[in-house]
C-alpha cells in the first residue's frame, strides 16, 4: 500500500467532503475521487475511432470544406420552428 502526504488544509477539506459523501475514511474518499473522477478523463478512447467512423468524419469534413453546412443561426431557426410549443 502507498501513502500520500497532504497539507493540513487539504486533508481537512478531504475529510469534510468524505464525511458529507458518507465515506468511512479519507482514504476511501480519495481513492474514489481518483478512480471515478480522474481516471475516466485519461481513458484511452482510440477504440471508438473505427475505420467506418473515421470515414464518416472525413466525409463530413469534406462537405464542410465544400461549403455544405448549416450556420448556427440556421440550426436555431430550424429548432425554433419545429420544436417550440
Amino acid at each position: 500500500m502507498h501513502h500520500v502526504q497532504l497539507t493540513d488544509q487539504a486533508y481537512q477539506e478531504a475529510q469534510r467532503r468524505a464525511n458529507e459523501a458518507g465515506f468511512k475514511s479519507v482514504d476511501e474518499f480519495v481513492t474514489d475521487v481518483l478512480t471515478t473522477d480522474v481516471a475516466p478523463q485519461t481513458e484511452n478512447l482510440d477504440h471508438l475511432f473505427t475505420s467506418e467512423r473515421l470515414a464518416h468524419i472525413d466525409a463530413a469534413l469534406a462537405k464542410v470544406k465544400a461549403g455544405e453546412y448549416y450556420t448556427a443561426d440556421e440550426v436555431d431557426a430550424h429548432f425554433k420552428k419545429h420544436f417550440q410549443g
